[in-house]
């Protein structure tokens, strides 16, 4: 079969194809054929040795895939032959609370999904949607989740409450969707018409463009009556902590979930902006397999879509390209690669 494996940091070319034998699953395993896995920023700052866990050498990078069911140990119970499923981002993180000794991830400490056949402990998988195809449901595991997470794991949205999202990364795009799908309204920021339309599109009530309204937390009160946003999933950190604390209800919520950048170590908050609200900042980083299968049964329910841009296929130049497109940042939506 073939497997990728990350040979070399700080390069895309670290990422090298090879042949090697099929694996057989365990007794508690089971053995998944991936259809598709989809990029995210962590397999980014992996490949560059910039991510706070460090990669094991040689390891399978890509944490996101999905995929058949092709073979299962003899103690497995969650799955058979057949089913539809993905990897989770943490696979020991099952319920509750997040603790140091479940930070495990693939693509980084663990083998992750960029390969054929990938062996899987039957704890770590859920089932996808049927309605999804193969390229959709490996966009779930991380950006999915942690939206899901994000929207749902705090103090419960009510039906007609503010969501803020910023940008249009895969994740905010996602947030979107499920804010949506939880009755809420939704404004969004970007930078161009053309994405503001494709938000509208996407059920976007309301979007500012940061561009144009450099101060757009004065903007967001303004479309809320002078409310302000309830929930605000902060994905800039320290480019937009500031506006998104300017944005925020008195007694709204902010999920944090970018805490630095190579411009700015840290997050800042004016004693202005701070003092004028009772907001609550809340940390999320992805989420557990309960949140993962609560988020596919809403998914389900509402039969919701990713947001995919392209989708690469699975020889090297193709691989290579579908992380350098992904790094140039043009994409709206989720950069895939099916696994032929």
């Amino acid at each position: 079969m073939r497997t990728y494996h990350l040979e070399t940091l700080g390069t895309i070319d670290g990422v090298v194809a090879r042949e090697t034998a099929r694996p057989e699953p365990g007794p508690r395993e089971i053995l998944v054929r991936v259809r598709a896995v989809s990029l995210n920023k962590r397999d980014l700052m992996i490949m560059k040795g910039t991510y706070p866990l460090r990669a094991v050498p040689d390891v399978i990078p890509v944490s996101d895939g999905a995929g058949e069911v092709v073979a299962a140990g003899g103690e497995v119970t969650r799955f058979v032959t057949g089913d539809r499923v993905a990897g989770t981002y943490f696979p020991n993180w099952l319920d509750g609370r997040i603790t140091p000794d479940l930070l495990d991830q693939p693509g980084a400490t663990l083998d992750g999904m960029l390969t054929e056949y990938a062996r899987l402990d039957q704890a770590a998988a859920v089932r996808v949607p049927d309605h999804l195809t193969w390229e959709e449901a490996a966009c779930l595991p991380c950006a999915g989740v942690t939206a899901w997470h994000s929207l749902t794991g705090g103090e419960p949205l009510a039906p007609g409450q503010t969501v803020l999202t910023l940008g249009t990364g895969a994740l905010s795009l996602f947030a979107v969707q499920f804010a949506k799908m939880l009755g809420a309204r939704v404004v969004a920021t970007t930078s161009s018409a053309a994405k503001a339309d494709r938000l509208k599109a996407l059920g976007a009530d309301h979007v500012v463009d940061y561009t144009r309204h450099p101060a757009w937390g004065s903007e967001v009160r303004e479309l809320t009556g002078g409310r302000g946003a309830d929930l605000v999933v902060e994905t800039n950190g320290p480019d937009t902590v500031e506006q998104s604390m300017r944005a925020t209800a008195l007694y709204g919520q902010i999920v944090l979930l970018i805490t630095g950048n190579p411009r700015r170590p840290g997050i800042e908050i004016s004693h202005a902006a701070y003092a004028s609200s009772l907001a609550t900042i809340r940390r999320v980083f992805v989420g557990s397999r309960t949140h993962f299968e609560s988020m596919n049964r809403a998914l389900a329910l509402h039969g919701t879509r990713p947001v995919v841009d392209r989708v690469f296929g699975f020889g090297p130049d193709e691989v290579r390209e579908a992380f350098s497109y992904y790094e140039s940042g043009a994409a709206f939506g989720k950069v895939v690669i099916r696994v032929d």
